[in-house]
């Protein structure tokens, strides 16, 4: 009796399984690879194959790309880790407070500029003079009088 080979069993894995089985793009596998963010090696036919446990780094890719965090942040933040070993309980324990600190950072400046977005609305000012979003401070008093952000030529500080 021949032996069926369970494809989700292989230890090495396509760039086709990889995709299948995190639900990206071969393509996405690639780009990822040429960010150093995951490896792979060539295996006797020259066909690129992956490692089993790319499966959970992509896993962990996704999440963090999911919560804004930067490519180039994840790469930093994975590079501290072996790209052939899952990552352990504790270790992800760290990386995930890092981002958890990172998010919770952006969270505070959202709420910090719903909140003055709230009083420049009700201000209807235009003159910009007073405005915490975007002129903190009166800084473009040095600059001139009236609306100087609305005629397209300065940005905001």
């Amino acid at each position: 009796m021949k032996k069926i080979r369970n494809p989700l069993n292989k230890r090495e894995l396509t760039p086709g399984d990889v995709a299948r089985r995190c639900g990206v793009a071969v393509s996405a596998l690639h780009f990822y690879e040429s960010k150093g963010l995951i490896s792979s090696f060539r295996n006797a036919g020259n066909q690129r194959r992956y490692h089993r446990d790319v499966l959970r780094r992509v896993a962990v890719i996704k999440i963090a790309q999911r919560i804004g965090i930067p490519l180039a942040t994840i790469g930093d933040n994975l590079a501290q880790y072996p790209p052939h070993q899952r990552m352990s309980v504790k270790e992800w324990a760290v990386l995930s407070q890092q981002w958890r600190d990172e998010l919770d950072s952006r969270i505070e400046t959202l709420i910090h500029l719903r909140d003055d977005l709230n009083g420049c609305i009700g201000c209807g000012c235009l003159s910009m003079e007073d405005c915490p979003l975007r002129n903190p401070n009166d800084r473009l008093s040095t600059q001139g009088t009236g609306a100087i952000l609305l005629d397209g030529k300065n940005d905001a500080p």
